[in-house]
């Protein structure tokens, strides 16, 4: 074998162990009315945002504790009173910016479960940057804005992903090996969701987790406190200029 030929044999092999296949799945969610009637055909129009993320059980599986930092860092943006995106997956350790691109001050926290903050109030054009240092899912809001609302999910493995409207999901460069699946959705409940972790074997005969179906919460509810615990109080009806 010539060196040249040599030298492109050992690339494709290098490649070959780089550019491992998507593990693939697709998600379903359905109101509790719906599981009873599997048979309806029936299901969310939207079914984005659910959360999967694979947790190495093989020793060989290379996933470390903390996350290599992706360059930019991954953002919340602040517009038109809306974060953009609504839900961020992100591996432990990672710093997530937050721009306010609105023409006003917001003031952004999470006093509940996963990363407690609070970043004060800051002005249109700045950014306040928070590290999820810690494992779980941080519920965010702004102390003004009682309609503005996302979540972070921060995962201790690299392996993760979410679903997009149409429920594909995708989770990439994931070696063989056995791991623990882990599902998440805002609008359902815990115990349903812990229901749907499992035990998935990845191998290169089978990259795929199959249907997930999620069951959505009939009491799930967007309402909150403010950061004081007490009721937003709602602006004037007029003359009002914003904070």
């Amino acid at each position: 074998m010539s060196l040249a030929a040599l030298v492109v044999a050992c690339a494709g092999i290098t490649l070959a162990q780089h550019a491992l296949p998507l593990v693939t799945g697709q998600v379903q969610i359905n109101s509790a009315a719906e599981q009873d009637q599997e048979k309806s055909g029936r299901s969310t129009a939207d079914l984005s945002n659910v959360v999967v993320w694979l947790s190495p059980l093989d020793h060989s599986v290379n996933a470390p504790e903390t996350a290599e930092e992706p360059n930019p860092s991954p953002q919340l943006v602040q517009h038109n009173k809306t974060f953009i995106p609504h839900v961020l997956v992100v591996q432990v350790g990672t710093v997530v910016e937050f721009p306010n691109h609105d023409p006003f001050f917001h003031n952004i926290f999470s006093l509940f479960d996963g990363k407690r903050f609070d970043l004060g109030l800051y002005e249109s054009g700045t950014t306040r940057t928070v590290r999820f240092d810690r494992p779980g899912v941080s519920f965010l809001f702004c102390n003004i804005h009682a309609e503005m609302s996302a979540v972070v999910v921060a995962v201790e493995t690299r392996y993760f992903g979410m679903s997009d409207r149409l429920g594909h999901l995708a989770i990439g460069r994931v070696p063989d090996g056995s791991y623990q699946m882990h599902v998440w959705y805002e609008r359902s409940s815990p115990d349903e969701l812990k229901g749907l972790s499992q035990r998935v074997l990845v191998s290169e005969s089978m990259r795929s987790l199959g249907n997930i179906r999620v069951i959505e919460n009939p009491n799930f509810t967007t309402a909150h406190k403010n950061k004081y615990g007490q009721d937003y109080v709602p602006p004037p009806r007029s003359n009002y200029v914003h904070p």
